[in-house]
């Protein structure tokens, strides 16, 4: 690596930590400022904070994988997260949400159970969940940036002790970054984390635009072309996957048919299936949540969830299908001839093509740019789980009226811990893709059920949702153990075929555990208190089946009226999920010179952005709370 890229980057790291603990003052104020930046911080700075922090390197390095193997297709995998989640978020569920003026998510549990021994049940398992999510979420990303540095990076650092070597090359990188983001995280809380991400997401876009603007003077169309084939370039698909290579990159068709994604007409309706209820489920309580509650009103933060889809895709995928077109040309020859292609071959495309492949200078911003990403991803989740941990196990059940500074400090050790954790689990996972489909599918997979029934249903109780909680993450938790331990199951016992059954296709059996345990422990116990009910639904006002609390409010309130905007939102989520794919494969066009494909994207863009203008942004101008 030249002086200057190095340079680059230590410009960047330096600069991170000095604005980092700039602003970190105005943290130590009481946890309300510490957690949620004391509800000041602008609505567009908090949307460039939330879109930075769904920016990771583990992420990047995955689309990056399968945006080459699958073409333009490969945005449909995205959906298993879902990534349309954050239309619902912005349609409605911002709204709702932000009504609760409450600080975590799962004190705004309370405000729909009650404070009772139900209520305080599904109050501390959605707590579990946070912080779970988070250790998840950290491992995930230590192991995607140990991957990244060991190879960009010039120095051999494995650590030994005694002869014995005690981290690899690869854990000792993803030590040191995670130690200096924890740093600036612990001492700033909310208002270190905005203030930060919002510079990394201007370098992140800086990166994504040169590498773009980089392959159109290294990369030739005759040379794109090729290579891809029209069924690479082509969105649209039958229930089996069509060969999407030419035979003379044929090991490339073969690890598709090895990675569960041949019946993808199965795979899109699964994950729209679960995408839909993962969706209305609302964010997991993590820093998506937090950016929520930190806004002044629910006005802004319909704002702020809407713009973070606009900076979101485009500059990420310009980054994104940039890496792949280098990639395309000049390292998918040789790897077709590598015997035994597997996920970890398109695991290291990224780390590759910058270390081998971008010229002096723009390298060196790309890997600030990078490394901005993983910082304002780990930093997010470092900062939303302790405020599950200080607020809402400890304070509320362990010392309830300490004063401020005393929290503040917890939260400190909170922090730590919770990384700490997040790494030790970091070294027993297999690949980021395993990471990936795990969180994606079997975690959040538990969480789906009772959180959709929270939202539509009066009857659905505190210990519905504890035992719907507890089912799914017991279950999801039984997989991830499986499947790390698949290579020691007889083969031909059922403990083999779960073992080796794509993540994603898991899903149902665990939504239907979660879905069961919701039912019985709502069935078998009191329904919650209707003074909670009809406070909850006279704040919040969703949709769905509160018939007999509606009744009560009118009974009382003869001009309350009760949301009949279902069918509204839905056709908004229809519009938002076509503009927001519109965002994803409008660069990857562009850069690949498809300019028939890029103008048809560019015009969904502009039409289902107007009409988004009038069906959405019109009406959230109205909101008045």
């Amino acid at each position: 690596m030249d002086v200057i890229d190095i340079s680059i980057i230590g410009v960047y790291i330096l600069l991170t930590l000095f604005i980092g603990i700039w602003v970190s003052k105005k943290a130590s104020k009481d946890l309300n400022s510490y957690f949620l930046g004391g509800k000041h911080i602008k609505w567009y700075f908090l949307g460039l904070s939330n879109g930075s922090g769904q920016y990771d390197v583990s992420g990047t390095a995955w689309m990056v994988g399968m945006l080459f193997l699958y073409g333009t297709k490969s945005f449909l995998h995205m959906w298993t997260w879902p990534v349309f989640n954050q239309v619902f978020v912005m349609m409605f569920l911002a709204v709702w949400i932000r009504r609760s003026n409450i600080m975590t998510g799962s004190e705004w549990i309370l405000t729909r159970f009650g404070d009772d021994k139900a209520g305080r049940a599904s109050h501390s398992i959605i707590a579990i969940f946070a912080v779970a999510s988070a250790l998840a979420f950290i491992s995930y990303f230590f192991e995607g940036a140990g991957k990244f540095l060991a190879i960009i990076l010039p120095w051999d650092i494995p650590l030994e002790i005694g002869g014995s070597l005690l981290f690899t090359s690869e854990q000792s990188y993803a030590l040191i970054i995670i130690f200096l983001t924890t740093i600036y995280t612990v001492k700033g809380g909310m208002f270190s984390v905005v203030a930060t991400e919002v510079l990394q997401y201007i370098i992140m876009v800086i990166g994504g635009v040169l590498i773009a603007g980089y392959t159109f003077f290294a990369i030739s169309d005759v040379e794109i072309n090729a290579v891809i084939s029209a069924e690479w370039r082509n969105i649209f698909f039958a229930n089996e996957l069509s060969p999407h290579w030419s035979e003379k990159y044929q090991a490339f068709n073969d690890l598709i048919d090895t990675q569960g994604y041949k019946m993808f007409g199965a795979f899109v309706g699964m994950s729209l299936f679960k995408g839909f209820f993962a969706s209305i489920a609302g964010p997991v309580p993590s820093y998506d949540f937090q950016r929520i509650l930190s806004t002044r009103d629910t006005k802004e933060a319909a704002y702020m969830s809407g713009f973070t889809n606009v900076v979101l895709y485009i500059p990420r995928y310009l980054l994104i299908a940039g890496i792949v077109v280098i990639a395309l040309v000049v390292l998918a020859p040789e790897m077709a001839d590598v015997q035994g292609l597997t996920n970890d071959h398109l695991e290291v495309i990224l780390p590759k093509i910058i270390n081998n492949h971008i010229p002096v200078g723009i390298k060196g911003l790309l890997l600030a740019g990078l490394l901005a990403a993983f910082m304002s991803t780990f930093s997010a989740f470092v900062n939303s789980a302790p405020a599950y941990i200080v607020n809402d196990i400890y304070k509320k059940y362990f010392k309830p009226h300490a004063p401020s500074k005393h929290y503040i400090k917890v939260s400190y050790i909170a922090s730590f811990l919770v990384v700490f954790f997040g790494v030790l689990m970091g070294f027993f996972a297999e690949s980021i893709n395993s990471l990936t489909l795990w969180i994606s599918t079997s975690l959040f997979g538990g969480y789906i059920a009772a959180n959709v029934l929270k939202w539509v249903w009066w009857r659905f109780n505190g210990w519905g949702y504890f035992w719907g909680m507890l089912a799914g993450l017991v279950v999801a938790t039984l997989q991830f153990i499986l499947d790390q331990n698949k290579g020691n199951c007889v083969e031909g016992t059922w403990l083999y075929d779960m073992a080796h059954m794509p993540a994603f296709y898991f899903f149902p059996i665990i939504f239907g555990f979660s879905l069961l345990g919701s039912f019985l422990g709502t069935y078998l116990t009191f329904p919650t208190n209707r003074e909670v009910l009809r406070s909850f639904y006279k704040n919040v006002r969703p949709w769905g089946w509160w018939k007999p609390i509606l009744e009560e409010i009118k009974a009382e309130d003869a001009s309350f009226q009760k949301n009949n905007d279902f069918w509204w939102d839905m056709m908004n989520c229809g519009i938002g999920i076509i503009w927001q794919s519109s965002m994803i494969v409008l660069p990857i066009y562009l850069v690949i010179r498809d300019y028939p494909k890029t103008v048809m994207a560019l015009v969904v863009f502009v039409i289902t952005s107007v009409i988004l203008k009038f069906t959405w942004l019109d009406r959230v101008r109205k909101l008045k709370n």
